[in-house]
């Protein structure tokens, strides 16, 4: 993962797409948002909840009554990290084995390509 940005399981990541839509919340609202979306039981969300403030990727407010929940990094450091890392894994850290793969495969529409060349071409020159 990118520096800082601890790895997050995927079950961890439900519970930060509904941290990311609204902060702060309480577990109980945590719960109540994922219910529709996961068979899982209220115990599940805590532990899933007390392990990511184990990791430091969400923050914890303990000064009211009720404890509140919120992320500590942006859903886009979170996304950066994981693809860093997924590609420092699957593909030696290069992006163009990544890219040259999916081209080989056809799983680009000439939609994606020219999307891709467009931002390749607007994308600042390095300096050698």
């Amino acid at each position: 993962m990118s520096e800082g940005v601890p790895s997050i399981s995927e079950a961890e990541w439900e519970v930060m797409n509904v941290l990311w839509k609204k902060a702060p919340q309480t577990a109980n609202d945590v719960i109540s948002n994922l219910q529709g979306q996961k068979d899982w039981k209220a115990k599940t969300v805590r532990t899933l909840l007390d392990r990511l403030v184990h990791k430091e990727v969400v923050g914890v407010n303990k000064e009211q009554r009720v404890y509140t929940f919120y992320p500590l990094y942006s859903q886009d450091e979170c996304q950066r990290a994981e693809a860093e890392s997924f590609i420092k894994r699957i593909y030696g850290g290069t992006v163009k084995s990544m890219l040259v793969q999916f081209m080989e495969e056809d799983s680009l529409s000439e939609e994606d390509i020219e999307e891709l060349k467009s931002i390749l071409d607007e994308k600042p020159k390095k300096k050698k």
